[in-house]
């Protein structure tokens, strides 16, 4: 049930705190540097950045531009890859969890390390996918545009967008656990996105519906917290430093600004380590559901067998058992 997927979560990130903190700051340590770099610069050189644009050519302002856009792209696709190997690292530690075996930091990598290789190639392959069907959906926006009068033009494309939209969540949930799956079952990239695609047949509104409401629930928290240091920033960049420069007025709201963009960071961390949990825990309870995991995993806790590993590998897909009822271990 969707409350007991929460309540595993929470207790999965406080019984493995090392393991699922410290990879989550991992996965958004890349994009807290960078936006701590940037207000910096921001804040301590706006008066000088004004003066170079005002002064500087097409030419010069084009090559910052693109210099400017392949450096986010670069970090990007870098934090991309780090947050997919240690997504599907932060399975171990939550599967752990569900048989009372708390997991830290090296015993999650250990457990994971030889499955960083598929989910690098799952992370690019999912990334090529998106990209060409943005290339599509552009492709198609400008053919029509051209062909047709812009009245005719828009008519097409006001229904074609939300339909993309909605084609695209579709596959997103459908290949959701596939990180675990890549994990937990030892599979390569393409043989995760299929078994992605067969556990969630029959539950994609159940899976739609938690990740939705969860989203909105760390968003919302995230925002909450983030306003107080928000106002403080604020309030520093039009009351005591308008005007940016240098001085000790310029060093506290760079200060400001870096606390805000580390701040940032460890919300977003938190966050990043609780959907995880999410996904990892409904990827779980769909084995359950599909192949009887439940039974194996009972199994587990009352002979203690196989401590040092991880639940759910090497047991291969099974026949549909069906979910014992209140076959969940309880783990309080």
């Amino acid at each position: 049930m969707f409350g007991e997927i929460l309540d595993g979560s929470f207790q999965a990130i406080r019984r493995n705190p090392q393991a699922m903190l410290g990879a989550a700051l991992l996965a958004q340590s890349l994009s807290a540097i960078v936006a701590a770099v940037v207000t910096a610069m921001t804040a301590v050189s706006s008066g000088s950045i004004e003066d170079w644009v005002d002064s500087a050519s097409p030419a010069d302002l084009a090559a910052m531009g693109f210099g400017f856009f392949g450096a986010l792209t670069a970090a990007g696709i870098l934090t991309m890859f780090l947050s997919a190997v240690l997504q599907g690292a932060m399975v171990v530690p939550v599967a752990r969890s569900i048989l009372n075996r708390r997991t830290g930091f090296r015993r999650m990598w250990s457990l994971s390390k030889s499955r960083a290789g598929a989910l690098i190639g799952l992370a690019a392959l999912l990334m090529a996918a998106a990209l060409l069907a943005f290339l599509l959906l552009a492709g198609a926006a400008v053919a029509l545009a051209a062909g047709t009068d812009r009245s005719s033009g828009l008519l097409f494309l006001i229904p074609l967008i939300p339909a993309f939209f909605a084609v695209f969540v579709w596959i997103a949930i459908k290949v959701m656990v596939a990180p675990a799956a890549v994990v937990i079952e030892e599979l390569g990239p393409v043989a995760a996105l299929r078994r992605s695609w067969q556990l969630t047949r029959s539950n994609w509104w159940r899976i739609l519906g938690i990740t939705l409401v969860v989203s909105i629930l760390v968003g919302v928290i995230s925002q909450v917290v983030m306003i107080p240091v928000s106002l403080l920033t604020g309030f520093l960049t039009s009351v005591a430093s308008p005007n940016g420069g240098s001085g000790p007025d310029a060093g506290a709201a760079v200060a400001v600004g870096v606390a805000t963009a580390v701040l940032g960071g460890v919300v977003g961390a938190l966050g990043y380590a609780f959907q995880t949990c999410v996904m990892a825990l409904l990827y779980m309870d769909l084995r359950m559901r599909k192949d009887g995991l439940d039974i194996t995993l009972l199994r587990l806790l009352e002979s203690g067998a196989d401590p040092d590993g991880v639940p759910g590998r090497n047991t291969g897909p099974g026949p549909a058992q069906g979910h014992a009822g209140g076959a969940w271990p309880d783990v309080r």
